[in-house]
């Protein structure tokens, strides 16, 4: 009876023949034809017989066509765009994952596709217009890929456990631990009643408790090699794939013809190591997302409005309030360039929403009362009032921040470390095997086959593949700790590699905490003070924040019109009265009042209805340890400063800085992105540490970006991570426990490398007995897990102790 070429199921009632290939129905045959005529067949060469059976589905899933139903299940429907997660339980393997991010060529209106491997669940944004939610799910249900949707889940998404990982590890510990016990009769050369009769028994039982480590186990090991390999890519499974192979395959080889019991004892213990390092960097990875979801992951506040303590209850006041703290039906205000956070609402307010953080469209949507809005529009028109639909999902705005459109090239570009060793020690490992037999086919070319196979046993870089996963997770975890949030642990490599540090001056080397404010020109009247407050209200600018907070706040109206132009200034309208806040120029340019004092100070100038009032003149508090931290960063980094302000603070500043350090003053936000991408073009690793909200290109543009957060919703998704202000002072540590960190994991490779030299010394002699083998390899793994977390955990009391 034939197998299906396509899901692997016997054809037992049907049997279709299409193009030399049998199919057990026409679902097998419609999917085959599908892949193959998008150029997809290399599907099939990343697993045999990988697809699963698509079951009858007419008419299965017109509950679709509903709109009530369908909105529930959205995350996202905006602009011709609809963004859903579903739950797919057939997943199971890379070749699932491979065929579901390449939706987009099976149909052009599926825009991307990230798959969940772990949660078993694919996030997929498409264009409404073409392709509805109902014709989204037949489609994954005709390759194979049907859709598990509950209604009941669609609020509250449950957390599906991957078990596939502890089936593998189980299994592979399972047969370690029968192989080992199997093999102690020829570790100790027991010439007695037990090898003379049973030692054939013994090893081919071995051999059977092997076959399913090596094709079933390690068969992961096996693709992302093959897939590295066709991608021209030595990645660090390559070496493994390799060390598995040649294990197994030797070891059956001394089975058949009798030479031995071979080294299935070490093949198991390596794969159930390997395995195991998988499996703890999973569980590492599943506590650091649950800090994500629910300890406030993100360190974002939003101003939520609460009844006042007076008999009107019209009046409100407003408060700081942490995302994770607001509940369905708070009202909440949203800045100009303020993200939000939760799906809301609109309730009073010009709502101009640009959705590009979701969706890559940079055109905005104007919407009015009533209207829906959903989490991740950042608004661009003035102050809005929303009231919040359902709290907010910790874990979509992490989905937000990794998202495809911000995957920089910076991170593309750059080579881990683990994947530049691996790079070398696989050619390395190949060139000793190689010289190492040429040497011996002079010697005893009877020897010669086994030094080149023991070579490739002894060298497999198990050790390697775990000291990063374990040493950068731990670390990560600590970063969080002391509210250094980074997006990946990448991030922390890159941090290791920094030699120029460029600071904004606004908003991160001052606080807006803490200014002394001033105002000098004609008295303002009333109109013009409401008509100023309601103006600052809607803007997100630390200097806008810091004045708005110490003026009279009653009167406060909603704009008709507003309009930022970022770096230069804000304008407000109300009943056709209009007024300017910001540089002098942008305030009025034609006034006779000389461009050289206009300069002198950090001052927010006023005009309304085009006629110059005066200005707020700005005495800024820089934040507490600001020259402890550039003293300490002159001795390993360079420093600038890139202000968008005017230079009156340079004399000041310059008393802060280390000697010679670049200042420049009245740079645009494209000028900051030009300068830091000079500076890269001139071999500098740029860290960039800005506010978020005007050095929001500066930041994607550096190989690291760090926003500053002060209880300011201005989260940007360009950045790497984002640093509570009150830990700006301990910068230079963070950028030291990096470097340690990465010294953690060369120390762990040298380690590692000491156990592989002990081993290709009995290789290369000819003299690596399975007893050996199956001693050093598992006492590499173990080693290496010890010391990378000893060594983070040592690293990160030190960082409390020194703070």
């Amino acid at each position: 009876m034939s197998a299906c070429f396509h899901c692997g199921d016997e054809c037992r009632t049907t049997v279709i023949s299409h193009q030399d290939k049998t199919f057990c129905c026409h679902g097998c045959k419609t999917v085959f034809d599908i892949l193959n005529d998008n150029d997809l067949s290399y599907y099939y060469d990343l697993e045999r017989t990988p697809g699963t059976t698509p079951l009858e589905q007419e008419g299965k899933f017109d509950f679709l066509e509903n709109e009530q139903i369908v909105a529930k299940l959205l995350e996202f429907d905006e602009q011709d765009t609809q963004v859903v997660s579903l739950l797919i339980p057939s997943i199971h393997c890379s070749s699932c994952i491979w065929v579901l991010e390449n939706l987009n060529k099976l149909n052009p209106a599926v825009k991307t596709a990230q798959v969940n491997f772990p949660k078993k669940t694919v996030r997929i944004t498409y264009s409404s217009e073409i392709l509805s939610l109902q014709d989204l799910v037949i489609l994954l249900s005709r390759i194979g890929y049907e859709p598990y949707i509950s209604l009941d889940d669609a609020s509250e998404k449950k957390s599906n456990i991957d078990r596939s990982l502890i089936y593998k590890l189980g299994l592979a510990g399972f047969a370690f631990g029968n192989i080992m016990f199997l093999s102690f009769p020829e570790y100790f050369e027991v010439n007695e009643f037990w090898l003379e009769k049973f030692k054939h028994v013994f090893r081919w039982l071995m051999f059977c408790f092997a076959l399913p480590v090596a094709f079933y186990s390690g068969r992961d090991y096996f693709i992302s090699a093959y897939k590295g390999l066709r991608s021209n890519i030595l990645n660090i499974d390559v070496p493994i794939a390799i060390g598995i192979s040649v294990l197994f395959i030797r070891s059956t080889v001394e089975i058949i013809m009798d030479w031995g019991s071979g080294f299935f004892d070490s093949m198991a213990g390596l794969v159930f190591f390997l395995l195991l390092g998988k499996f703890f960097q999973q569980k590492t990875y599943a506590f650091l997302s649950f800090e994500r979801d629910y300890k406030s992951y993100f360190p974002i506040a939003v101003t939520r409005l609460v009844k006042n303590e007076t008999n009107d209850s019209s009046i409100k006041k407003e408060e700081q309030t942490q995302v994770y703290e607001l509940k369905k039906g708070d009202r909440i205000l949203i800045r100009n360039s303020e993200l939000l956070p939760v799906d809301a609402i609109l309730i009073k307010g010009n709502a101009l929403i640009d959705y590009s953080f979701v969706t890559g469209e940079a055109e905005p949507v104007n919407k009015v009362s009533g209207d829906q809005l959903f989490a991740g529009g950042r608004q661009q028109a003035g102050v809005i009032e929303v009231e919040v639909l359902k709290p907010v999902e910790q874990s979509y705005l992490t989905q937000l921040w990794s998202n495809v459109i911000f995957s920089k090239n910076k991170q593309s570009a750059f080579e881990n470390i683990t994947d530049s060793i691996s790079r070398r020690f696989t050619v390395s490992l190949l060139v000793i095997a190689i010289l190492a037999t040429i040497v011996w086919m002079f010697i005893d070319i009877s020897i010669a086959l086994n030094v080149f196979t023991a070579v490739l046993i002894v060298a497999c870089p198990c050790a390697i593949a775990l000291a990063a996963p374990f040493t950068l997770g731990n670390l990560l975890r600590i970063f969080g700790r002391h509210k250094l949030y980074l997006k990946n642990s990448s991030v922390i490599e890159q941090l290791a590699h920094i030699d120029t540090v460029v600071f904004d001056k606004t908003g991160t080397l001052t606080t807006s905490v803490k200014n002394t404010i001033t105002y000098e020109g004609v008295a303002l009247n009333d109109e013009e003070k409401a008509l100023l407050t309601s103006t600052l209200r809607a803007s997100n600018h630390p200097l806008s924040r810091s004045l708005y907070a110490i003026l009279d706040k009653n009167n406060i109206q909603t704009l008709d019109n507003f309009k930022e132009e970022v770096g230069q200034g804000i304008t407000g309208v109300i009943n056709n009265r209009k007024i300017k806040v910001g540089s002098f120029g942008f305030v009025d340019a034609s006034h006779k009042k000389t461009q050289e004092d206009a300069h002198q100070r950090t001052a927010v100038h006023i005009s309304t209805d085009n006629i110059y009032k005066g200005c707020y003149v700005f005495y800024n508090e820089y934040r507490e340890g600001v020259k402890e931290v550039f003293d300490t960063l002159k001795k390993t980094t360079g420093i600038v400063i890139l202000s968008g302000d005017n230079d009156g603070e340079k004399e000041h500043l310059s008393t802060l800085l280390p000697k010679n350090t670049t200042i420049l003053f009245n740079q645009k936000p494209e000028d900051k992105l030009d300068y830091i991408k000079t500076l890269q073009d001139n071999g500098k690793n740029v860290l960039m540490i800005g506010d978020g909200l005007n050095d929001a290109g500066a930041l994607a543009q550096s190989n690291v970006g760090i926003s500053i957060s002060e209880n300011v919703n201005v989260f940007s998704p360009a950045c790497d991570g984002i640093l509570d202000a009150s830990k700006f002072k301990e910068i230079t540590q963070f950028l030291n426990l990096s470097r340690k960190g990465i010294k953690v994991i060369k120390y762990a490779f040298i380690f590692s490398l000491f156990y592989n030299l002990i081993g290709l010394g009995f290789a290369i002699t000819g003299n690596l007995a399975p007893v050996v083998a199956a001693i050093l390899m598992p006492l590499s793994s173990i080693s290496i897990v010890v010391f990378t977390t000893i060594g983070t955990h040592i690293l990160g009391r030190r960082f409390n102790e020194s703070k």
